[in-house]
């Protein structure tokens, strides 16, 4: 993958932070697919939290929609006035990766740096519960990145 998708997929993520977000504190997630597309997401917020979704239910949702793999992603936060954050995915969200191939590349964020890191999602998920079955699929047992 190249540097310039990734540069891409960071700055499509903030430009809609600050369009969404210009005053307040406020998130996004952007996911890259293989044929080059960025797919954008933000979570609206709800009367019950118990029933919000993540900033990443929305790309993930338009890339089955679109019968596109997903190969790289990014969640970043920002509140008014503060470096923005990188948002690792949680659990839920790598589940939901998963489906993607254990190659999907997911931004870490980096000690004393505003800017992302890069990881397989295989090095997120080393342990990763598929891994116990025999049928376990290919994707999952390779040592290649799937794209």
């Amino acid at each position: 993958m190249r540097t310039h998708d990734l540069d891409a997929l960071v700055l499509a993520c903030r430009n809609l932070i600050d369009l969404r977000f210009p005053d307040s504190d406020g998130g996004a997630a952007a996911m890259l697919t293989a044929s080059g597309e960025i797919l954008l997401g933000t979570a609206p917020e709800a009367f019950n939290p118990a029933v919000e979704v993540c900033h990443e239910t929305e790309p993930y949702c338009a890339a089955h929609r679109l019968g596109e793999s997903i190969v790289a992603t990014i969640c970043l936060y920002r509140e008014p006035g503060s470096p923005e954050k990188v948002l690792a995915p949680c659990g839920v969200c790598q589940e939901r990766l998963a489906t993607h191939g254990p190659g999907v590349l997911a931004a870490v964020p980096q000690e004393h740096s505003t800017t992302p890191g890069w990881v397989p999602l295989r090095d997120l998920m080393p342990h990763y519960w598929l891994q116990a079955f025999d049928d376990t699929p290919a994707m999952w047992t390779s040592a290649e990145p799937s794209t």
